[in-house]
C-alpha cells in the first residue's frame, strides 16, 4: 500500500494511498479518513461511494465528512468509481467506463478484465484494509452519493450481515428501468436482463431488504429526477414495510452542495447503529 498523501485533518489523518488491485488488474487509488481515536485501537467504519465521473477525491474534499466522522471516531473510505490507467478499457461518454463502473463485475468486452468494482469493494479493498489499518470490520455502514448510492444500496441488500446500516444521497434506484443504467448495465453485463436485477435497488428491495436502518435524501429540485426513479424504491419499501426513512428535502439539486448538507445527519444515524452494542 503506498502512501501517496497523508494530512493531519480533524486530530485524525486524511489519506491518499494507492495498491495493486486483484479484482481489477491494475493500480487503484482510495481516500482513508482515520480518527484520532485508532492510534488507540479499531475503530468502525462507513464506506462512502461516489458517483458518475467521481474519483476517490470528490467526496474526500466536498461532502464535508471528515470533521462529522473524528466527532463519532469513524473511519471513511472513499474508493475511486473505476479502474484507470493504461490499457484500461474507456468510453468517450461520460457515463460508461473509467468513471462510470456502476459497481458491478462486467461479463462483457472490452470491459470485462478490469472493470470488476463489485469484487473490488466487498473483498479486495476491505481485505487490504483489515490487513493493514486499524479498522474494526465487524462495524461496518455504507453510504454514496448518486450511482454511489446505487452501489450502496444493492451492496447492502445483497450482503446480508456485512452492514450495519445503509444510506443514500439521490441513489439511482431503478436501473433498469432508467437510462441510467439500462446502457451501463447492457455494456457491462450483457444483453440478458435477468442478469441486471441483481444490480437494480427498487427490485432487491421487493425480493430481499435491508435488516437494519435506512436512510435516503433527495432533492426535489435535482436535476436528474426522472433517471434516479426515487419514487420506485419508495414504494417497494413501504411495500415490504421496510425500516426506511426517505426524505425529498425542498430546494436541493443534485451537487455536492447537497450532500454536505445533509452529511451531519448521516454519520450521526451510521454512528447509532455502528455503536448500538
Amino acid at each position: 500500500m503506498e502512501i501517496l498523501s497523508e494530512n493531519k485533518a480533524f486530530g485524525g489523518t486524511q489519506g491518499v494511498y494507492k495498491h495493486n488491485s486483484h479484482s481489477c488488474r491494475c493500480d487503484m487509488t482510495f481516500g482513508l479518513f482515520l480518527p484520532e481515536e485508532a492510534q488507540y485501537g479499531a475503530v468502525p467504519v462507513l464506506w462512502y461511494l461516489s458517483g458518475l465521473t467521481c474519483t476517490h477525491e470528490n467526496a474526500m474534499t466536498k461532502a464535508a465528512a471528515q470533521g462529522w466522522a473524528a466527532e463519532q471516531g469513524i473511519a471513511l473510505v472513499f474508493p475511486d468509481t473505476s479502474p484507470r490507467g493504461e490499457g484500461v478499457a474507456d468510453d468517450d461518454a461520460y457515463d460508461l467506463g473509467q468513471g462510470a463502473g456502476f459497481y458491478v463485475n462486467a461479463t462483457q468486452e472490452p470491459w470485462a478484465k478490469h472493470f470488476n468494482m463489485w469484487d473490488y469493494i466487498t473483498e479486495d479493498l476491505p481485505s487490504m484494509l483489515q490487513e493493514n489499518l486499524p479498522l474494526d470490520m465487524t462495524r461496518q455502514a455504507i453510504t454514496g452519493h448518486s450511482m454511489g448510492g446505487h452501489g450502496a444500496l444493492t451492496m447492502a441488500m445483497s450482503l446480508p450481515g456485512r452492514f450495519r446500516s445503509v444510506s443514500a444521497f439521490a441513489p439511482i434506484c431503478n436501473p433498469t428501468g432508467s437510462d441510467w443504467g439500462r446502457k451501463q448495465l447492457s455494456a457491462y453485463l450483457g444483453d440478458d436482463e435477468s442478469t441486471w436485477a441483481a444490480h437494480d435497488a427498487s427490485l432487491l428491495m421487493t425480493e430481499k431488504g435491508f435488516d437494519g436502518p435506512v436512510l435516503i435524501d433527495q432533492g426535489t429540485e435535482d436535476q436528474f429526477l426522472d433517471l434516479l426513479r426515487p419514487e420506485t424504491l419508495a414504494s417497494a419499501a413501504a411495500l415490504r414495510r421496510q425500516e426506511i426513512t426517505h426524505r425529498m428535502q425542498k430546494g436541493y439539486d443534485h451537487s455536492y452542495f447537497f450532500v454536505s448538507s445533509f452529511m451531519e445527519e448521516h454519520i450521526a444515524f451510521h454512528a447509532e447503529a455502528l455503536y448500538a452494542d
